[in-house]
């Protein structure tokens, strides 16, 4: 590692990107944000501005130019999934101690593999949220849960390294044995209420309140669980849905947890949206292929029958290109 280095490079300045390098940068850490656009120009000229949860300004370097990046002792990737590949592109060359994504989905982890190669990367998932406004602020809405852990599931000191200096700063981060169960579990929750958030269009609380929408999540959960189970991984609870729980009972039992977690989450995050939603709102492509797409892909090499997910992949793309 080069002594010029960042400590972290941050590849996305999205809203889990500006939170969590906004925190590092007031904790005293050394990081470079990679953007692009007008959002970098904003970031280069205000710094990244964090209202809600916590409210402070970071200045912050930028660096447009991925090509010209050298390397960091940790790459952390915030980006959407659908410029997963062509962002990574110009970073192959670059000197990375490790990479992790807290991207959605299943596929980042084998396209951080492709470009760094497997012993440098480390599985990650989010369960924290924020949203970019208008002005270019970011509302910190939710602090729940960072992980990181070793695919392998073993613990490591760059694991709980990682995790220590993000959750000192003030971004709740925990290092984990388990990293690819909970990868999954929240692959199962965050496919069901991506489905309903962009059809519905509605706030999280609502179509998780409402009878019916609970039953079609609660049918997507499962689903999404038979196929972690056919890939021999085991769920948990520890995730932004009871995944374990929900796939245990009846539908109509299930349904009727989610309706629960509903009320409890108009009490503590009323305005919460997923960000799929945020994005069909503002025009923006949402992740369907490398989320949706990638597990009826891999059901269907599989012979496994879900109905459900394929049907909800084929109206969610369809809703992405006509929006």
């Amino acid at each position: 590692m080069s002594g010029r280095d960042p400590e972290f490079a941050i590849l996305g300045a999205g809203a889990l990107g500006s939170i969590i390098g906004a925190h590092l940068v007031r904790s005293g850490r050394s990081v470079l944000m990679l953007a692009r656009g007008p959002r970098a120009l904003l970031i280069e000229q205000q710094g990244l501005r964090i209202k809600g949860l916590a409210e402070f300004s970071a200045a912050v370097p930028v660096l447009t130019d991925a090509g010209a990046f050298k390397g960091a002792q940790y790459l952390l990737v915030t980006t959407k999934t659908y410029g997963m590949e062509a962002a990574l592109a110009p970073l192959r060359h670059a000197r990375i101690g490790a990479a992790l994504s807290f991207q959605n989905g299943l596929m980042k982890n084998e396209q951080l593999a492709a470009a760094f190669g497997p012993e440098r990367v480390l599985g990650a998932l989010a369960n924290t949220s924020g949203e970019v406004l208008p002005s270019g602020e970011v509302l910190f809405t939710r602090n729940e849960q960072l992980c990181v852990g070793e695919p392998d599931g073993s613990m490591s000191t760059r694991a709980q390294a990682i995790a220590t200096i993000i959750d000192g700063s003030g971004v709740r981060t925990s290092a984990v044995p388990n990293i690819e169960s909970l990868e999954w579990s929240k692959f199962s929750a965050w496919a069901g209420l991506m489905v309903l958030s962009i059809t519905t269009r509605a706030v999280t609380w609502k179509y998780m309140c409402d009878p019916d929408a609970a039953l079609v999540l609660a049918r997507l959960v499962r689903e999404v669980g038979a196929l972690a189970a056919a890939c021999g991984v085991p769920l948990s609870d520890q995730s932004m849905l009871p995944v374990t729980s929900l796939l245990r009972g009846s539908e109509a039992e299930a349904a009727a947890a989610i309706q629960s977690l509903g009320a409890q989450l108009k009490v503590k995050a009323p305005e919460h949206r997923m960000s799929s939603l945020q994005d069909l709102l503002a025009n923006r492509p949402i992740e369907v292929e490398e989320t949706l797409g990638y597990a009826a892909r891999k059901a269907r090499r599989m012979n496994l029958s879900l109905p459900l997910l394929d049907s909800c992949y084929a109206l969610a793309s369809g809703i992405n290109r006509m929006r």
